[in-house]
């Protein structure tokens, strides 16, 4: 099994460094990505399109913003569907809508190859050790044949189900972390506005009922000027809270705990930090409470940075 020939579509952010996990265990990826450099720059052999990456590999890995996008490598002109084989396997590592992934499921199983729903949670950091935690949907038969070549860059692997339950897995899972992370976020700047020492407020609030993986992995980081670069952006986390919503609004399930983390990363992506790291949501609520940073190496004091950010848009409205 662990002699399945892998290709890979969509080597951006978490993409890339999962291709970079199989590459450096020596084993060879047929890449392809819209931007060519990010193909070498993980070591795969480049491929011309996603048919060719499809032609030249048994198991093929989908690393991709959003199911629209899914949809339309998978489902398109020249898409992966085109020239899929009996008992190839297709993997998507994406954040997709469970209702997407069982449609395409089922015109893959059509066509005798097999689909996997697999959301990865762990972010950058995870994704470049090869610690990422999977959660699939599908067939148990089938991860069992792609479980060597997942292994290569996670930890744990989770089989959750049917196909689709992988993803409505990582939906729920991402929107706690949303919920942890914006909230944690108010409660730090409330802490910093109050004059508390932020690394005592933190160690208290992890040896208490407060404590969540923000707290314990990002903020003690945070608060120290490092944001954890390269993890999920702002948009990204509106985007996967948004596809959360959908899913409880399918289900019949309500929902009042969205609107904190809807506000909250809305919130950053109008005050223009939709492409930054999501831990600068805590500089978004920040900047609405008067400039407060966490973390001030200027000795001209939160006022100013608020002065320098508003600045721009300032000039804007102005014009």
């Amino acid at each position: 099994m662990s002699e399945l020939r892998i290709g890979f579509i969509g080597l951006g952010n978490m993409g890339g460094r999962m291709a970079a996990c199989i590459t450096k265990a020596g084993r060879d990826v047929l890449g392809y990505d819209p931007v060519a450099a990010n193909i070498s720059a993980v070591g795969a052999s480049p491929a011309e399109s996603a048919a060719d990456v499809v032609r030249g590999s048994d198991i093929v890995l989908l690393s991709l913003p959003k199911s629209a996008v899914v949809e339309a490598v998978m489902l398109g002109d020249g898409g992966v569907l085109e020239d899929l084989r009996d008992g190839q396997i297709v993997v998507d590592l994406s954040t997709s809508a469970p209702a997407s992934t069982r449609m395409i499921a089922g015109k893959v199983a059509a066509a005798g190859a097999s689909y996997l729903d697999a959301g990865i949670s762990g972010g950058a950091a995870a994704a470049e050790k090869g610690q990422l935690v999977l959660m699939v949907g599908g067939e148990e038969s089938v991860l069992e044949r792609a479980r060597p070549a997942l292994e290569l860059f996670s930890s744990k692997i989770f089989y959750t189900g049917a196909s689709g339950a992988g993803h409505t897995t990582k939906l729920i899972n991402n929107f706690l972390n949303a919920i942890t992370l914006s909230a944690t976020a108010e409660a730090m700047v409330a802490g910093k506005k109050a004059g508390l020492d932020l690394e005592v407020l933190l160690d208290v609030i992890n040896n208490s009922s407060g404590v969540s993986f923000a707290s314990l992995n990002r903020f003690p980081k945070i608060i120290k000027g490092d944001y954890l670069k390269g993890g999920l952006t702002n948009a990204l986390m509106m985007k996967d809270v948004l596809a959360y919503v959908e899913l409880t609004g399918d289900l019949g399930v309500a929902s009042p705990n969205s609107a904190g983390p809807l506000a909250s990363f809305g919130l950053a992506n109008a005050l223009g930090y939709a492409e930054q790291i999501s831990n600068t949501v805590v500089d978004a609520i920040g900047d609405m409470s008067g400039g407060v940073r966490l973390f001030d190496p200027s000795p001209a004091g939160p006022e100013t940075l608020e002065q320098d950010r508003r600045a721009p848009y300032e000039a804007k409205e102005q014009q």
